[in-house]
Protein backbone atom coordinates (compact mmCIF):
# COMPACT_ATOMS: atom_id res chain seq x y z
CA UNK A 1 0.00 0.00 0.00
CA UNK A 2 1.56 3.47 -0.96
CA UNK A 3 0.03 6.66 -0.29
CA UNK A 4 1.40 10.31 -1.41
CA UNK A 5 -0.03 13.77 -0.03
CA UNK A 6 0.87 17.15 -1.05
CA UNK A 7 -1.48 19.67 1.24
CA UNK A 8 -1.36 23.39 2.27
CA UNK A 9 -3.56 22.84 5.18
CA UNK A 10 -1.76 22.29 8.53
CA UNK A 11 -1.33 18.88 10.07
CA UNK A 12 -0.70 17.30 13.34
CA UNK A 13 1.30 14.02 11.86
CA UNK A 14 0.42 12.24 14.54
CA UNK A 15 -3.03 12.35 14.41
CA UNK A 16 -2.80 11.68 10.55
CA UNK A 17 -1.03 8.64 11.61
CA UNK A 18 -3.79 7.07 13.73
CA UNK A 19 -6.39 7.97 11.63
CA UNK A 20 -4.67 6.71 8.05
CA UNK A 21 -4.19 3.15 9.89
CA UNK A 22 -7.37 2.99 11.22
CA UNK A 23 -8.71 3.44 7.63
CA UNK A 24 -5.93 0.99 6.38
CA UNK A 25 -5.38 -1.43 8.52
CA UNK A 26 -2.38 -3.89 7.82
CA UNK A 27 -2.17 -7.54 8.71
CA UNK A 28 0.17 -8.68 10.94
CA UNK A 29 3.37 -9.16 9.02
CA UNK A 30 3.94 -5.92 9.46
CA UNK A 31 6.23 -5.89 12.39
CA UNK A 32 7.56 -2.48 12.26
CA UNK A 33 7.30 0.84 11.81
CA UNK A 34 9.55 3.63 11.09
CA UNK A 35 8.62 7.15 11.29
CA UNK A 36 10.33 10.32 10.30
CA UNK A 37 8.61 14.28 10.79
CA UNK A 38 10.00 17.04 9.59
CA UNK A 39 9.48 20.35 11.15
CA UNK A 40 10.36 24.06 10.22
CA UNK A 41 13.57 25.43 11.95
CA UNK A 42 13.59 29.22 13.39
CA UNK A 43 17.20 29.30 12.14
CA UNK A 44 18.67 28.80 8.52
CA UNK A 45 22.46 29.45 7.37
CA UNK A 46 23.17 31.60 10.57
CA UNK A 47 19.75 33.80 10.27
CA UNK A 48 16.73 33.88 12.30
CA UNK A 49 13.47 32.78 10.68
CA UNK A 50 9.80 33.73 10.77
CA UNK A 51 8.57 31.85 8.29
CA UNK A 52 8.63 29.93 4.74
CA UNK A 53 6.60 29.78 1.64
CA UNK A 54 6.84 26.59 0.02
CA UNK A 55 6.26 26.23 -3.92
CA UNK A 56 5.80 22.93 -5.77
CA UNK A 57 4.89 22.69 -9.31
CA UNK A 58 1.61 20.35 -9.14
CA UNK A 59 1.55 17.05 -10.84
CA UNK A 60 4.84 16.73 -11.05
CA UNK A 61 5.55 16.65 -7.19
CA UNK A 62 2.97 14.02 -6.90
CA UNK A 63 4.37 11.92 -9.64
CA UNK A 64 8.01 12.09 -8.09
CA UNK A 65 7.05 11.36 -4.64
CA UNK A 66 5.03 8.49 -5.99
CA UNK A 67 8.23 6.86 -7.66
CA UNK A 68 10.06 7.48 -4.89
CA UNK A 69 7.51 5.23 -2.42
CA UNK A 70 7.07 2.84 -4.92
CA UNK A 71 11.10 2.20 -5.49
CA UNK A 72 11.50 2.17 -1.46
CA UNK A 73 8.46 -0.40 -1.39
CA UNK A 74 9.79 -2.49 -3.98
CA UNK A 75 13.77 -2.39 -2.67
CA UNK A 76 12.91 -3.24 1.04
CA UNK A 77 9.67 -5.10 0.64
CA UNK A 78 7.63 -2.71 2.28
CA UNK A 79 4.01 -3.74 3.63
CA UNK A 80 3.07 -0.03 3.31
CA UNK A 81 4.45 3.75 3.10
CA UNK A 82 3.35 7.15 3.11
CA UNK A 83 4.63 10.76 2.15
CA UNK A 84 2.71 13.95 3.75
CA UNK A 85 4.25 17.12 2.47
CA UNK A 86 2.85 20.55 3.57
CA UNK A 87 3.54 23.63 0.67
CA UNK A 88 2.27 27.38 0.79
CA UNK A 89 3.08 29.28 4.18
CA UNK A 90 4.47 27.29 6.90
CA UNK A 91 5.29 28.74 10.43
CA UNK A 92 8.62 27.43 12.49
CA UNK A 93 7.64 25.10 14.62
CA UNK A 94 4.75 23.18 11.93
CA UNK A 95 5.41 19.67 10.51
CA UNK A 96 6.14 19.95 6.89
CA UNK A 97 6.98 16.18 5.83
CA UNK A 98 5.52 12.94 7.40
CA UNK A 99 7.30 10.02 6.04
CA UNK A 100 5.74 6.51 7.22
CA UNK A 101 7.09 2.83 6.57
CA UNK A 102 5.88 -0.50 7.06
CA UNK A 103 8.19 -3.78 7.17
CA UNK A 104 8.25 -7.16 9.05
CA UNK A 105 11.29 -5.75 10.21
CA UNK A 106 12.50 -3.11 11.65
CA UNK A 107 16.29 -3.30 9.70
CA UNK A 108 14.23 -2.30 6.39
CA UNK A 109 11.58 0.04 7.90
CA UNK A 110 14.54 2.17 9.43
CA UNK A 111 16.61 1.41 6.08
CA UNK A 112 13.72 2.38 4.57
CA UNK A 113 12.27 5.67 5.84
CA UNK A 114 15.78 7.31 6.10
CA UNK A 115 16.44 6.72 2.19
CA UNK A 116 13.21 7.97 1.16
CA UNK A 117 12.99 10.66 3.66
CA UNK A 118 16.87 11.71 2.10
CA UNK A 119 15.93 11.16 -1.75
CA UNK A 120 12.76 13.04 -1.54
CA UNK A 121 15.15 16.37 0.20
CA UNK A 122 16.87 15.55 -2.85
CA UNK A 123 14.82 15.16 -5.53
CA UNK A 124 11.11 16.20 -5.03
CA UNK A 125 10.49 19.68 -6.96
CA UNK A 126 10.23 21.86 -4.06
CA UNK A 127 11.24 25.67 -3.71
CA UNK A 128 11.55 27.41 -0.25
CA UNK A 129 11.79 31.36 -0.07
CA UNK A 130 12.26 32.14 3.73
CA UNK A 131 11.44 35.83 5.69
CA UNK A 132 13.80 36.85 7.86
CA UNK A 133 13.32 38.94 11.06
CA UNK A 134 14.11 42.20 9.52
CA UNK A 135 11.63 41.37 6.79
CA UNK A 136 13.75 40.26 3.63
CA UNK A 137 13.53 37.27 1.80
CA UNK A 138 15.47 34.95 0.17
CA UNK A 139 15.42 31.70 -1.86
CA UNK A 140 17.09 28.61 -0.29
CA UNK A 141 19.25 27.37 -2.92
CA UNK A 142 20.54 23.96 -0.90
CA UNK A 143 19.45 21.07 1.87
CA UNK A 144 20.98 21.31 4.85
CA UNK A 145 22.97 17.58 5.34
CA UNK A 146 20.62 14.66 7.10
Amino acid sequence: MQYVEVREAPFDPWQYLAEWQSQHPLDARAGATAVFVGTMRDFNEGDDVTGMYLEHYPGMTERQLETLVAASVQEWSLDAALVVHRVGEIAPAQPIVLVAVWSAHRAEAFDACRHLMETLKHTAPFWKRETLTDGSVRWVDKNTPG
